[in-house]
């Protein structure tokens, strides 16, 4: 549960092959650059939004609030 998972490349997790699928970040790219990249994922398990490295958890509130209401 806690191992070393790919996150790009040939051996890419599934579960980060799902998010990443069709959620490109803000340049189009839908590789993940950089630790911290976030999804919100709705309670149907779909995809909503992905967010930059650099928005913090207290950024994206209105985005779940707004989401999830």
């Amino acid at each position: 549960m806690f191992s070393k998972i790919d996150v790009n490349g040939d051996g890419v997790s599934p579960v980060y092959e799902f998010l990443k699928s069709g959620h490109a970040d803000e340049d189009g790219n839908e590789d993940i650059a950089w630790n911290f990249t976030k999804f919100l994922v709705g309670r149907d398990g779909q995809v909503l939004r992905r967010f930059a490295p650099q928005v913090s958890p207290e950024d994206i509130a209105e985005a779940i609030k707004k989401d999830f209401s």
